[in-house]
Order: structure tokens, then sequence, then C-alpha cells
């Protein structure tokens, strides 16, 4: 029996790779998204308080981010996030060390189930039906603060990346911000498309009403843009980065090799 053609072993490895790490790019906004709508529901059944309910919010966000960063971040750059992987396939796409447009296409796309799918098993591990949330959000306070959330969470992101930080300094200093910007925003810092998509399917302290998605979403590309260029700006060589949260590990180019 003949040995596979290289060509075609090439090709298999090629989207072996690409699977698992769209897969774990819908693997870790889902449990992100699950972590915010979880400790969400926890929050608002434990305290009847809205600060302290934010407080347990906050706190296990932060951790689980950087706790999901720490996981992942070997297998897909650990983005979870639209806004992040836009900038990503942005800097690097003069040297190609970014990601591709098919390649940011198809991280968005797992990105945006996995929030879905995250905000949906939360619910039902609290007993809580899935519904579209009646929550609305969006006043022009909180649509500033999305655009400044977004802009301090992709200019920090690469400027990491531009200091050469080990994925756990990584972890750590994106899951403070996150955890920091739930305070210093009145929008709670959403800052991600994917997220703020999932927590539609929300009816609860965690929900964003479909009304106020749009305004949302626009705010945090506006803000995407504004940390990209801050970046540019900063740090000569930012469009030169390749991963920006983790570089992978198992990549197409690797398991090809």
């Amino acid at each position: 029996m003949s040995a596979p053609a290289p060509a075609r072993t090439e090709t298999r490895a090629t989207i072996g790779a690409l699977a698992r790490r769209a897969g774990a790019e819908m693997l870790g906004t889902g449990l992100l998204v699950m972590v915010v709508v979880g400790s969400g529901i926890a929050a608002q059944r434990l305290s009847s308080d809205t600060g302290l309910q934010l407080l347990e919010n906050s706190i296990a966000t932060a951790f689980g981010l950087g706790v999901l960063i720490l996981l992942l971040g070997p297998v897909s750059g650990a983005h979870f996030n639209p806004a992040v992987s836009l900038a990503d396939a942005l800097l690097g796409r003069r040297t190609r060390a970014g990601l591709s447009l098919p390649l940011l296409a198809l991280y968005i796309s797992a990105q945006i189930l996995g929030g879905i799918g995250g905000a949906v098993l939360a619910n039902a591990m609290f007993a809580t039906p899935t519904a579209i949330s009646t929550t609305g959000r969006a006043t022009p306070a909180t649509v500033l603060a999305e655009v400044v959330a977004t802009a301090g969470l992709v200019l920090l992101i690469i400027g990491l990346a531009r200091a050469g930080c080990s994925v756990p300094v990584v972890a750590a200093a994106v899951g403070a911000y996150i955890g920091a910007a739930y305070w210093f925003t009145s929008s709670t810092s959403f800052s991600n498309p994917a997220v703020t998509i999932g927590r539609i399917f929300t009816d609860t302290f965690a929900g964003i009403a479909p009304g106020s998605v749009l305004p949302f979403l626009g705010a945090q590309l506006v803000g995407a843009a504004a940390g990209i260029g801050l970046a540019v700006l900063l740090f000569p060589h930012a469009t030169e980065a390749g991963d920006l949260v983790a570089e992978p590990v198992l990549t197409e180019t690797k398991e090809t090799s």
C-alpha cells in the first residue's frame, strides 16, 4: 500500500491546525461569556446590592479571562475578541505576520458562535430560560465608554506584544485591565463584539438588549481603530506584530513542515 502523497498529508495537517485554532477561539470565547453571564446570575442571586453584584461579576471575569489566555493561548493566540483579531490582521498585513483574511473570518465566526453558546450554557447551568435580553444599555455616555474601553484593551495587547511579554504576564495584565475597566467605564467594559452579541441571549444581570447592540458594536470598532492608531504612534514597530495575545504553538506552518 503506497504512502499518502506529501501534498495531501500537508493539506490534512493544515486543515487540522486551522480547525484546532478555530475550535480554541470558539471554546475560549464561549467560556468567557459563560463566566461573565454565570457570575452575573450568581451575583444577582447572592447579593441584593448592585455594587456588590458588579464586584463579584468583575472579579470572576478578570480571573476567568486570565485562565483562558493561559490555557488556550498556545493553540490559537487567545484572541477571544473580533476587535483583537482585526487588529492582528491589520497590523500584520504588510509582513504577513498576522491573520490572513480567510483566517480572520474563521476566527470571528468562531468567536461569535462561541459567545452565543456560552450565554446559553450559563443560562442552563442556573436553570434560567434562554431569552432575549431586555436590558437597554446604549446612552451617549456608555457608547463613549465602549470606545475608551476597547481602545485601551487593544492598545494594551499590542503594547504587550511589542514588549515580548510572556503568556502569564499577558494573562495577568489583560485580566487586570478588564477587571478594572468594569469600574472605570459606565458601560462595564464589554469591549468585545462577540461577547456583546452573546450577551443578547440572556435576560439577566449581564444581558444587553438588541437595541443597544449596534451602538456598542460601532463604538467598539471605533475604539479598536483608535487603539491601533495609538499603538502605531507609540510603538513604531507595531505593524510587525504577529499574534497579539499569545504566540500559537500549534500552527499550520509548523505542522506542515
